[in-house]
């Protein structure tokens, strides 16, 4: 994530390229819950457990959505009212205020990857190796976005790298409540939280990356980039 905010400060990627790491990263991810977790939460044939957490799932990132959305109208509520007409907005420090509603929806998202880490290495170790590559693949992207929502809000170039790096702190908060309070998870209670891992993935997938990746024009390049992201986990979980 960090280096994906350097290289957005250093020269900034062109709406394509973007849309083709988004591509990629959901093609990942996706393959990752169809290759590796989905098998094993379907071999332990506990409907209930599995229906009780992909609800939670599924209810949880609904409800983090709305929330976050809410904080990112109130920030942009803020910025729409200047001091003085045409002034730029500026804290008492004399610097651009931080976009807080985006950023709390950022941490709030690489905090729920973090726990997903905790999810995956729960599964197995190969699952969780895997899910950490494309995680990795996904925060790049989400790095990139980031500061150049910053640099665009008025923000140096060392500021937003550094607002940056301090918000994917977040990954390992994340990622230690996962591999600590899931740890000793097993049987019925692991299948609750494999399947709860299963939404959130789903979730990032289709109604984040995706989503983000279809604001540029589609072209048969930027879908393949999804297709080839799917295929390069895919071959990589049969040789691992």
């Amino acid at each position: 994530m960090i280096a994906g905010a350097a290289l957005a400060v250093w020269r900034a990627p062109g709406p394509k390229l973007r849309s083709a790491i988004l591509h990629f990263a959901a093609g990942v991810i996706f393959s990752v819950v169809a290759v590796e977790l989905l098998p094993d939460i379907v071999q332990h044939h506990a409907p209930y457990e599995v229906a009780l957490g992909f609800g939670l799932g599924v209810a949880t990132m609904l409800g983090l959505r709305y929330f976050t959305q809410r904080l990112e109208k109130q920030s942009e509520t803020a910025l729409e009212m200047p001091a003085a007409p045409g002034a730029t907005p500026v804290s008492s420090a004399g610097t651009s205020p931080l976009p807080w509603g985006l950023l709390v929806a950022i941490g709030i998202d690489i905090l729920i990857d973090g726990l997903l880490l905790g999810i995956g290495f729960a599964a197995g170790a190969k699952e969780g190796t895997l899910l950490a590559i494309a995680l990795t693949i996904e925060l790049l992207s989400l790095g990139l976005a980031t500061a150049v929502e910053l640099r665009d809000g008025g923000h140096s170039k060392g500021r937003a790298v550094a607002i940056v790096a301090g918000t994917s702190l977040m990954l390992l908060v994340g990622a230690g409540i996962g591999t600590t309070v899931l740890r000793g998870a097993t049987g019925n209670l692991l299948e609750v939280v494999l399947s709860f891992g299963l939404a959130a993935l789903l979730f990032l997938v289709t109604e984040e990356l995706l989503t983000e990746a279809h604001e540029e024009a589609e072209t048969p390049l930027l879908t393949l980039a999804f297709f080839v992201g799917f295929l390069l986990f895919l071959l990589l979980g049969m040789v691992a």
